[in-house]
């Protein structure tokens, strides 16, 4: 009967072929932050180079979002997906086009590309997560979110793991041709989809007073705005990523194959535990569970910090994936749990926003603070910062730490 429970949300096509297109659209995705980061910094050598990358990401990524969110809730979210899936795949010919210019430097028109890609996610992200609640029938959530997470997870694994040998086969060229062909299937699966009717407003609302509306939700809603603070603050300073091809090229001396091991390690522990929650879900106990999962991160980082063998960094990599698939689980269930239908472009698009600033701001951070004080000492400051982060919240979250669902009914206790 578990075993049944567990596959309930594969019987459903068109769930198996919203997998589809997040499957591709993540193998294309997460291969082209390994090749992107790698080039430039075999191209300037240097850590600050890698934090204008991220900031390069996320200033149109965050600065659209909020307009992507009032988007995805006033217009047809499946054409928004068709649209931004579309540009990223010619953003990525061009990025091919670009590195087979051996005669020129491509670092300027490479940020150029990314600037583009970045306003693309900021329009995708909220239709993404919006469009998954016209996809997955209510008392589908966490079994369908499972299973999503694990294949978003499987494919962050698969995708930068392959591409460190393409790289070192193909060159980024090549790689990017074949990410190019990526994101094109994510498209094709996109095109498929016959998602359940939207909830349109008849009449448009005014778009500032539209996003402000949004963000007053979260902001009265403790575990929400607890729940993505807390993973804003520790991933802006525990996350590691951007400083892999560092690790590998310096640190650890393994190459573009070494690094894209480094890269799949933290996404395989994360894979792992999100496969598990198929079966044994962490949304019951929500609230303590992610504290101790994001307290879990925090000292793996610390052991990722100072390790100079490349099996024991691999290791401290996979736990941090691990902890960060249980956050994942809950985060994501608790986003479509509290979030009513007619906001939940704009709440997606607020999270998104929390996601962007953790993920491609950190990366700026990390890549300045590395040039100052030194790789190592960098990361190690992330993991401290994040231990004091959830000693911080578990004092002041008081609702957060209570949250608990009705595992059968998916109702908040």
């Amino acid at each position: 009967m578990n075993q049944a429970k567990s596959f309930a949300a594969l019987k459903v096509i068109q769930i198996r072929l919203f997998i589809g297109t997040v499957g591709a659209f993540t193998l294309a995705s997460r291969a082209l932050a390994v090749v992107i980061a790698f080039q430039v910094y075999k191209i300037t050598h240097s850590p600050l180079s890698l934090g204008w990358l991220g900031l390069v990401e996320a200033v149109p990524a965050i600065t659209i979002a909020p307009f992507g969110g009032y988007i995805a809730d006033h217009f047809n979210r499946k054409n928004i997906l068709l649209t931004t899936r579309g540009t990223l795949v010619l953003c990525t010919l061009v990025m091919a086009f670009l590195s087979w210019q051996t005669h020129i430097n491509p670092i300027f028109g490479l940020y150029i590309i990314i600037f583009f890609a970045g306003i693309a996610r900021g329009f995708a992200d909220p239709a993404n997560t919006a469009l998954e609640a016209q996809i997955v029938p209510k008392h589908l959530t966490v079994n369908a979110g499972s299973w999503i997470g694990a294949t978003w997870i499987t494919c962050s694994v698969v995708g930068p793991a392959a591409i460190g040998f393409i790289f070192d086969g193909l060159g980024a060229a090549g790689s990017y041709l074949i990410i190019a062909a990526s994101f094109a299937a994510s498209w094709a699966f996109t095109l498929q989809l016959k998602p359940a009717a939207q909830n349109i407003p008849h009449k448009r609302e005014a778009i500032w007073g539209s996003i402000a509306t949004g963000w007053r939700f979260i902001f009265k809603h403790q575990p929400l705005l607890a729940a993505m603070s807390l993973d804003l603050f520790s991933v802006f300073f525990g996350g590691a990523m951007i400083l892999l091809p560092i690790y590998a090229n310096d640190i650890l001396h393994v190459g573009a194959k070494g690094l894209g091991l480094l890269n799949a390690a933290p996404s395989l522990g994360a894979m792992i535990m999100t496969l598990l929650a198929t079966r044994h879900t962490p949304i019951g106990k929500a609230g303590k569970n992610l504290l101790l999962a994001v307290t879990g991160f925090g000292l793996s980082t610390l052991v990722f910090a100072f390790s100079k063998n490349f099996l024991l960094s691999i290791a401290a990599l996979f736990f941090t994936g691990i902890f960060d698939g249980v956050s994942m689980v809950i985060r994501r269930s608790m986003v479509r749990l509290l979030s009513p239908d007619n906001l939940r472009g704009r709440v997606a698009a607020a999270n998104s926003i929390f996601i962007v600033a953790s993920n491609e701001l950190g990366a700026f951070e990390s890549g300045m603070v590395a040039a100052l004080i030194g790789t190592a000492p960098c990361v190690a400051f992330g993991g401290v910062m994040t231990l004091i982060i959830v000693g911080w919240v578990t004092a002041k979250a008081k609702e957060l730490c209570r949250l608990e669902f009705n595992t059968s009914t998916m109702e908040r206790q």
